[in-house]
């Protein structure tokens, strides 16, 4: 005899406590969201390296200009440097742009390097830059400032940990070493971050110093930030400096 389902009516029933289920809250990937410490200043306490105004259109030409006469002045400035101690000082280009005139100023730790023995060597420079850039109808005034203390820019140390490096240094020798120097230059912190083969291991790596207070999420904080490669005979390692200059 068959059983109808809808005559069914259920009598007892019990529930045991069964397996324990954990909630588990989902990991997020990655170490975080990283940012440029001079974009997320801009507006506030730090200031474009580039000024020109441009069409939508127009502005990856623009961009693309300003990459290029950066790497001419730069390929200049290494291949003229009156000794060859692997540092080529420039801290920063900034370049002003209007209708008739390009004004580009070159900051640099060790101008006499590239000046002395040769006065002209600016205006040869300049030359150059209109050479590569093809410009007719505008001017190019070129203008070198120095810095009264070089190692207090991360450029210029990271230049000066790059060649410690191509000479087969120590990490360690040459960020402490790096280090020393940034702290004649009344620095209040400095971060070094250095990444890939480090000293010929075949497993790459990143190994990071910090000195003093390095203040990455405070706005009022001026820090000066910047990442430089260097190609060694391991292969190519990131080289990441941070800065704590002042709080305004």
């Amino acid at each position: 005899m068959g059983l109808n389902e809808e005559y069914l009516v259920i009598i007892k029933a019990t529930v045991d406590e069964g397996t324990t289920v954990k909630k588990l809250k989902p990991r997020a990937r990655g170490m975080g969201q990283k940012i440029n410490p001079l974009g997320f200043r801009l507006g506030t306490i730090q200031g474009h390296h580039s000024l020109w105004f441009a069409q939508p259109k127009n502005y990856s030409k623009g961009l693309q200009e300003d990459q290029k006469i950066r790497e001419c002045i730069k390929n200049y400035v290494q291949k003229n440097m009156r000794i060859s101690s692997g540092v080529e000082g420039i801290a920063r280009i900034e370049i002003q742009k209007r209708i008739d005139l390009i004004q580009i100023i070159i900051h640099m730790g060790f101008p006499k390097l590239l000046v002395e023995g040769k006065p002209r060597r600016i205006e040869e420079l300049q030359m150059n830059v209109q050479k590569e850039l093809n410009y007719v109808n505008r001017k190019l005034n070129i203008t070198i400032t120095r810095i009264t203390k070089p190692y207090g820019h991360p450029n210029i140390l990271a230049e000066f940990i790059a060649g410690q490096l191509r000479n087969r240094v120590s990490f360690r020798k040459a960020i402490k070493k790096a280090i020393e120097l940034t702290e004649q230059a009344d620095t209040k912190g400095i971060q070094v971050q250095i990444a890939g083969r480090i000293d010929g291991k075949e497993i790459a790596r990143v190994e990071w110093i910090r000195e003093g207070r390095v203040p990455l999420q405070t706005i009022r904080a001026k820090i000066d930030y910047c990442s430089y490669r260097v190609r060694t005979i391991y292969g190519v390692l990131g080289i990441k400096i941070w800065i704590f200059v002042d709080e305004e």
